[in-house]
Order: C-alpha cells, then sequence, then structure tokens
C-alpha cells in the first residue's frame, strides 16, 4: 500500500481505549499510522507487513457509551490526575448490573516511567512501580501514587482490573552484577507473583538507567 508521505502520519502509539481491530473487534494497543483519509492501520508504517485497519472505537457504541469510551484529560480540584471513562471502565460496570453512564470518572493506569535521581545513584537501587491486567498479559509501568491507589483499592482507580507490584531496580555498581542482579530479581518475581512475559515487557534490558 502506497501513500505519498505528505498524506500520512507515522510511528504514532495507543495505549488502548483508541481503537479496536477490524479483523477481529478486539482493542489495539501499539504503533498504528493514519492517513489523509482519516483511516488508521496497524504498524509504524504502511511498509509494516501485515497491517490492518483499526476503527476508533467511538464508531461502534451508542453517543453515550462514546461519551464514556473516549479518553478525556480533566481536572479534579486542580490536581491534574488524568481522569479516563474507557471500554474497561463500561465492561466492569455493566458486569456489576450498572449503567457506566452514572458513575463517576476514574483513572485507568497509564504508562509513566520511573527515573532515578542522583541520590538513587549513590544508594545503588531504586523502586520501579508496575500492575498487570487480570484478564491478559498486559503491563503497565506507573507511578507511586497510582500504585499506592491500587494497592488501596481507591475509588479513584479501576483497581478492579489490575494488580500492583514493585522490583527494586539496581543502577549503580559492577556493570555485569548489576545486569544479574536485575535479572534475577524479574525471574523470582515473574515465579513469585506468576507474572508471564513481564521479562519481554521490560525488552530484558537489565541495565536501563544504569551508570
Amino acid at each position: 500500500m502506497y501513500y505519498p508521505k505528505s498524506q500520512i502520519k507515522t510511528n504514532l502509539y495507543t495505549n488502548g481505549g483508541d481503537f479496536i481491530r477490524s479483523d477481529n473487534r478486539q482493542p489495539y494497543e501499539g504503533y498504528y499510522y493514519s492517513t489523509s483519509k482519516g483511516e488508521s492501520y496497524t504498524g509504524k508504517t504502511p511498509n509494516t507487513p501485515g497491517t490492518i485497519l483499526l476503527i476508533k472505537i467511538s464508531s461502534q457504541f451508542s453517543e453515550d457509551d462514546s461519551l464514556n469510551i473516549k479518553k478525556s484529560i480533566l481536572s479534579d480540584d486542580n490536581s491534574g490526575e488524568l481522569n479516563v471513562n474507557s471500554l474497561d471502565v463500561i465492561r466492569y460496570t455493566r458486569l456489576q448490573g450498572e449503567e457506566p453512564i452514572n458513575q463517576p470518572k476514574v483513572i485507568i493506569p497509564y504508562y509513566i516511567g520511573a527515573l532515578p535521581i542522583d541520590s538513587d545513584y549513590t544508594v545503588g537501587e531504586f523502586r520501579r512501580h508496575f500492575c498487570k491486567k487480570n484478564n491478559e498479559i498486559k503491563y503497565i509501568e506507573i507511578d507511586k501514587s497510582q500504585y499506592d491507589l491500587l494497592v488501596e483499592q481507591s475509588s479513584k482507580i479501576l483497581w478492579q482490573l489490575y494488580t500492583p507490584f514493585y522490583i527494586d531496580w539496581q543502577i549503580s555498581g559492577d556493570k555485569d552484577h548489576v545486569a544479574n542482579v536485575n535479572k534475577n530479581t524479574v525471574e523470582l518475581e515473574m515465579f513469585r507473583k506468576k507474572l508471564p512475559k513481564f521479562g519481554d515487557y521490560l525488552r530484558h534490558d537489565y541495565l536501563k538507567y544504569y551508570k
């Protein structure tokens, strides 16, 4: 499939909640590109093998549902928190016999990568927080505030669908030792907490943040 460069936007990314795949009607998370015709496809560029047409979620549901599905950034008491109503909220609340239109907006866990500070390098490690979606192999690195809300099972976050966990991550010292410690830590947590393919999520980059 060929498009002039002026008619496509490439290397776009969705964390989920924006599209479903046209072939299996499943929510899509990953890279995509869009065309000047308003169409979106899986893959970073049109040259990606096996691209699949994506359908905007809002076009698949009623007007009331679309209001709940569409991601929107709101502010509660000027806190600047990200509040999202999405397909997960609709599914969960309907399982509870309630209609999502009557539900308060809640946070759906979203990616915030941790960044170590100078004092962490002095100590040699820092803590990274994650959560796993309960009904599928999907991981999200989150910040401590989201982690705490999940642990507390706060009504501010969709805790029912996610399990929080953390790992202590080595970032300084002997390079080989750091890599081995982080690798062993990940493998131990995968075994203890039953976290399939968590190493894949981290791309097996056991020297991330090392210096």
